[in-house]
């Protein structure tokens, strides 16, 4: 009666091929359904014409006769979360839609479950947008980057950054707050990184260098290269520090590291691109300092000791998305045919950790380590979306 009452499910997508990020559909390939309680439909899938599939993402929403377009003909098409508790007051799907291959960047779709859902809010400009409660403390973030900001920031391409400056989002009250400053152990890890791989000489080449690195004969295509690489390195240490709310620490970055004549001008313009950024779309900031966890939300039991599911916590969660690792046609001799895996699966459907269930002579490395992008519709109790503890059988034979 529960199950009838919260969900109604289906999963038609089979394991996606691996990339970058995964999403449910990339050029008409992957499918997926989902009801929820309130009796709202998901589905995303191929478009069609007529009665034929094509080559491009469509997503619907429906409830009672009505049908709600939320995406057609795109690239790729995501569910990042369904029947999340964003923070905005009602449940919410959220989609991930790039239009056309060539864009360089998603759009993010809050969409609220309730009849007749609508569409709450967009947000554009990151590679990606992934929502989940971080520290498991009962609050959800998203996490995206600021890439449309900083692609092609001083002729430098996407590809020889590392990464784009990371932002962490959060509902407050309706708002929409950049709450990066709240996980500056996140953004130091990221420096630390970055440091490591920079040694004095090549700093001291690029600061004789005039920061902008325009074409020369002085310079040879290689010193070119990498000279570029070592100012993306330093680009991307002084973005953690502005993006984490540490204005201060970037600037004393930019003094140390780039050349001394180029200052003034590289400032203005890492102010000018961040301006027209993803926090250019935000309600505020937060105020907090960057915290540990000020509480536990609790992690329901998802795992059945018994055949009966009423024995559950919780309603449980059920899959979106699940890439596993290509299977070797080699394999080892004491390799079992199947892999119990115990998830932690938080209020937004994300893994926040995976282990091989009970005492197991072989593990699967790549696997647990893929389990880390898989995606569910989060447990539900008394309507709620709540962490939850699961067991996944996992085939590693087909």
């Amino acid at each position: 009666m529960v199950r009838a009452l919260l969900f109604v499910f289906f999963l038609t997508s089979s394991v996606c091929v691996a990339q970058t990020h995964d999403v449910l559909c990339t050029e008409g390939d992957g499918n997926f359904e989902a009801q929820f309680r309130t009796g709202i439909k998901v589905r995303v899938g191929a478009a069609r014409n007529g009665t034929f599939a094509t080559r491009s993402c469509a997503a619907t929403l429906s409830w009672d006769k009505e049908e709600l377009p939320v995406a057609d003909k795109a690239s790729q098409v995501d569910v990042d979360g369904f029947g999340v508790d964003l923070g905005v007051g009602v449940p919410v799907a959220t989609f991930q839609v790039k239009k056309s291959e060539r864009d360089c960047c998603m759009a993010y779709q809050i969409y609220a479950l309730e009849k007749p859902p609508h569409l709450l809010r967009t947000m554009t400009g990151g590679d990606f947008f992934s929502a989940a409660d971080t520290d498991l403390d009962g609050s959800v973030e998203i996490w995206t980057d600021d890439a449309a900001a900083v692609n092609g920031f001083e002729n430098l391409a996407r590809s020889e950054l590392d990464f784009a400056p990371t932002v962490v989002l959060r509902f407050a009250h309706g708002r929409l707050l950049d709450v990066s400053s709240e996980f500056q152990a996140y953004f130091d890890s990221e420096i630390a990184k970055i440091r490591m791989e920079l040694h004095s000489q090549d700093l001291q080449d690029f600061k004789n260098s005039d920061g902008g690195l325009t074409s020369s004969p002085l310079f040879s295509a290689e010193r070119l290269h990498r000279l570029r690489m070592i100012k993306a390195k330093v680009l991307e240490i002084v973005w953690a520090y502005l993006y984490s709310g540490r204005e201060e620490e970037a600037w004393r970055s930019i003094a140390e590291m780039w050349p001394a004549g180029d200052v003034s001008r590289i400032r203005t313009a890492i102010l000018n691109a961040c301006s027209r950024g993803i926090r250019a779309q935000t309600d505020g900031e937060s105020t907090e300092p960057s915290r540990g966890r000020k509480k536990h939300a609790q992690i329901f039991d998802a795992v059945s000791r018994s055949q009966s599911e009423s024995s559950l916590e919780v309603m449980p969660p059920h899959m979106i998305l699940l890439r596993r690792p290509p299977v070797l046609m080699s394999q080892r001799q004491d390799q079992p045919e199947e892999l119990l895996v115990d998830l932690v699966i938080d209020s937004a459907g994300k893994v926040r950790s995976a282990e091989p269930a009970g005492k197991v002579k072989w593990v699967d490395a790549e696997l647990i380590n893929a389990a880390s992008g898989w995606k569910f519709v989060p447990a539900f109790k008394d309507g709620r979306p709540v962490a939850c503890r699961l067991r996944l059988t996992v085939s590693l034979k087909q």
